[in-house]
């Protein structure tokens, strides 16, 4: 099948290149130029395990393009997903301007029987303003259908082509088939296919990252509820995930979530809640019980060294919101190394991937180190941020030596407590009873 798709971000560079790798004609679209240039000559702008080396090998076969022009792509096109961008407003509301405009490049050239698959994230009824968008221009009905992505960072290429299941809202029974055709190849496993109205599918996506993050931020404050009395969340996770109710998935306490859709969607819920004169009490909790949790390594930091950590070296470890990612949109990590420049410590950090993005961002108020024992020499304390699996079974005798104490402050709980105390290390997690005051 002919496709094209719409924005060459996470979403769209991932979806369209394993609908190509199943075999399928895709063309991705962009309206930046340089990116492009990028992808025609293979390099990817973004970290991604395998996908760099998928887009090679598809682009050579013929069957994955780039391009900036619609004209000579969506007249040919079945399907035209459109995965652009839908950034958080100033009011946490979605912007669907990017979505507007894409919805305005391909009108004109749609052909009679063309589907429009909507895969950003939007609030509910935004599928159908698109629908009325492409009447508008065309002066007929398009179809339109909502195919939310659940793709998690890091593992993105396993998400798409052995999903938990494949959402798709739409009107009419054929653009349910349609869609069906395409993703037939990755559900040999009976793994569900739903179909749903548009309205449903546009809540299945926020909801379900809404209840994720509420996952995290509970468990979170569980922690830091234990530390004040004694307990100790991992014995209390092991105690409550074994309940087949509850289990265990996006329940490690750590310094809170980031990236691009939990913060993003939490927010963006709330204001379609307001804007239908409702107020979503337990999303403002999360997320700001989310916002505070960013600050527990600095306050635990602070705590052992003072307010004034003028002279004090930090070694931080992890950078990116998440293992497997280059992505630092609202990491802890950030929140971190700000509050530790503007304290005085000087700061040296390193990431496997992030660290070109991160000096982006802040530029050279923290150094840069391509090995993470690097970070170590002389510091008066490590931080671990993200839990990259080369962090997790590190020489301790190793860091002993290099640190100037041996003092390591896990946003994370990578290690043993137990352990850590054997091996002579300070160590101050999240949640420990090890901590109680």
């Amino acid at each position: 099948m002919k496709i094209v798709m719409m924005g060459t971000g996470y979403v769209g560079l991932v979806t369209g290149t394993c609908f190509a790798d199943s075999g399928n004609d895709v063309t991705c679209v962009d309206i930046n130029a340089q990116k492009i240039a990028m992808l025609k000559d293979g390099d990817v702008p973004i970290y991604e395990p395998g996908l760099t080396e998928m887009i090679q090998h598809n682009a050579e076969q013929g069957r994955l393009k780039f391009t900036t022009d619609v004209s000579t792509c969506v007249p040919d096109a079945k399907c035209i997903f459109l995965a652009v961008g839908t950034p958080q407003g100033d009011d946490g509301s979605a912007n669907l301007s990017y979505l507007f405009s894409a919805a305005d490049a391909i009108a004109p050239y749609l052909r009679p029987d063309a589907v429009v698959i909507v895969k950003s994230t939007v609030p509910v009824g935004t599928n159908r303003k698109i629908a009325n968008r492409l009447r508008e221009l065309t002066g007929r009905t398009v179809d339109v259908a909502s195919n939310p992505e659940f793709l998690k960072e890091g593992c993105a290429i396993d998400d798409f082509t052995k999903p938990d299941r494949v959402v798709v809202g739409c009107d009419r029974e054929d653009v349910a088939d349609v869609v069906h055709d395409l993703y037939k190849p990755f559900l040999r496993t009976e793994k569900p296919y739903l179909v749903m109205g548009l309205e449903s599918a546009e809540m299945t996506k926020y909801v379900a990252n809404c209840l994720l993050a509420t996952k995290i931020s509970f468990i979170n404050e569980m922690a830091n509820l234990c530390e004040r009395v004694g307990a100790d969340i991992n014995e209390v996770r092991r105690g409550i995930g074994h309940d087949q109710r509850i289990g265990f998935a996006f329940l490690f306490p750590g310094v809170g979530y980031g990236g691009s859709c939990f913060p993003k969607d939490v927010r963006a819920l709330s204001s379609v809640a307001a804007e239908k004169g409702m107020r979503m009490q337990m999303l403002e909790a999360v997320d700001e019980i989310n916002n505070r949790q960013k600050n527990v390594l600095f306050e635990k930091i602070t705590a052992r060294f003072g307010a004034s950590l003028k002279g004090k070296k930090i070694a931080v470890w992890g950078l990116a919101f998440k293992p497997r990612t280059d992505d630092i949109r609202e990491a802890p990590a950030l929140v971190l190394l700000e509050q530790l420049i503007e304290a005085g410590a000087e700061v040296h950090v390193h990431d496997p991937v992030a660290m070109e993005n991160v000096q982006k961002e802040i530029g050279d108020k923290v150094r840069y180190h391509e090995h993470h024992y690097d970070t170590l020499e002389g510091a008066d304390a490590m931080a671990i941020v993200t839990e990259w699996n080369e962090y997790r079974n590190p020489d301790f005798a190793y860091i002993k030596h290099k640190l100037k104490a041996p003092v390591i402050f896990d946003g994370r709980n990578l290690y043993d407590p137990s352990r850590m105390a054997k091996e002579g290390i300070t160590y101050l997690g999240v949640g420990l009873s090890s901590e109680k005051k």
